[in-house]
């Protein structure tokens, strides 16, 4: 992986996956953004270059920390979804300090707008939080971005969406842009970036062409890595752990109950999920729930029908040994879809190598939902501490055996 030193950033190019390091002071001055694209603020989450209410170009900056506000790059799709400025009650949707939500809404008006006003949109640069041995700062360059996403309306890619924080709800923006396939963006057109028509003139020929016709070219990417380890469906983060145990202890005694939630944990990640029934017992078929998944147009769709499994397994967490769900369980779910059929398995644990690998290569039609993403989903759905989650079991999957 590039790594680019504090001193060598003025001259830089900007290269996707790049690391742009900080001073090893730590001080706010060796701040490498602004380093590297002077003329932006060194500080936040929005960083922008003019005073204009169109900016000449924009920063947007993600630490990835934020539970609340979740902001992710899709690296196999190409989508970046980033939360606006307005994260604490007390201010309206567009009245925030550094003006971020009102960057996005003129953004994404000039988008979509009758006739589209795109040259005024300004060029977005995404970084990552990325810490290095020589500096805490550091970042990492995700790439380009320029508002909405291929396939998405003028309601979906900008949303206001409201949060309780302390009883007290606010909105804040949720937006979607694309990370365009541009690998390098050089720094002849960074030098140029303030000057409008140089900007256009000089830009990356993809970008351009976003610009002039509205054609997207979203950076994809496919995964060398097809088998994830457990490590990488394991909890990463305290908040994350924290919340799997919740839903391991309350349903460890409750394989039933487990059941449903299993079944609204798959529904969570996606609306065309339909649950047609949480079986019981002997005459599940081995299958604890069955459903549809809804493909092709709305009022004309076609459906194909899942069997879903749910294993409530103790998790990895503090240290401990998970109980794994190996290829007994996996077999005997594949056993169990019919043809034409795929099959869904959630577990508060995570799938063994062995198991998991068979499936892959043998090409079995498997979703495998782990531990870890058990609890990124309930965070994405607003269930974003132990507290919320715990309400939430209680209050929707008692421990009534009759439910």
């Amino acid at each position: 992986m590039k790594i680019f030193p504090n001193e060598e950033l003025s001259s830089a190019d900007l290269i996707v996956d790049a690391i742009y390091e900080g001073a090893s002071d730590g001080q706010l001055a060796g701040e490498p953004i602004s380093a590297v694209l002077p003329g932006c603020g060194n500080m936040g989450g929005f960083r922008y270059a003019g005073t204009e209410p169109d900016k000449h170009f924009v920063a947007l900056f993600s630490t990835g920390e934020n539970k609340d506000w979740p902001d992710r790059v899709d690296l196999i799709t190409g989508q970046f979804i980033y939360f606006g400025d307005n994260q604490t009650p007390g201010n309206e949707l567009h009245n925030t300090p550094k003006g971020g939500n009102e960057i996005l809404r003129r953004s994404f008006n000039h988008l979509h707008s009758p006739t589209p006003d795109r040259p005024t949109i300004p060029p977005f640069f995404i970084f990552t939080k990325c810490p290095t041995e020589t500096s805490s700062r550091s970042v990492q360059f995700k790439g380009l971005a320029v508002p909405g996403f291929p396939g998405l309306s003028a309601t979906e890619d900008l949303v206001a969406v409201w949060k309780t924080t302390a009883g007290q709800r606010f909105q804040n923006y949720r937006s979607v842009f694309t990370v365009l396939d541009i690998p390098v963006i050089d720094r002849a057109w960074i030098s140029v970036l303030t000057d409008p028509n140089r900007r256009l003139a000089e830009g990356p020929a993809i970008w351009k062409e976003w610009i002039q016709k509205g054609v997207y070219h979203p950076l994809t990417s496919e995964p060398t890595t097809v088998i994830r380890s457990v490590e990488e469906q394991t909890p990463d983060t305290d908040q994350k752990s924290q919340i799997l145990s919740v839903v391991h202890e309350h349903f460890k005694d409750q394989p039933i109950s487990f059941e449903a939630f299993a079944a609204r944990i798959f529904q969570m990640q996606d609306q065309r999920v339909c649950i047609d029934q949480i079986t019981r017992g002997s005459v599940d078929g081995g299958r604890d729930a069955i459903g549809r998944y809804r493909l092709g147009l709305e009022n004309d769709p076609v459906y194909a029908d899942f069997a879903l499994e749910a294993k409530c397994y103790a998790p990895p967490l503090n240290g401990q040994q998970p109980n794994t769900v190996g290829v007994r369980e996996v077999s005997r779910l594949i056993s169990r879809i019919r043809h034409r059929q795929f099959g869904v398995l959630v577990t508060t644990s995570v799938v063994a190598r062995q198991a998991y690998q068979e499936v892959r290569e043998d090409e079995h039609p498997i979703i495998f939902i782990s531990g870890k993403d058990i609890a990124e989903t309930l965070i994405t759905n607003g269930y974003n501490t132990s507290q919320m989650v715990q309400n939430f079991l209680d209050n929707e999957f008692s421990h009534n055996p009759q439910n």
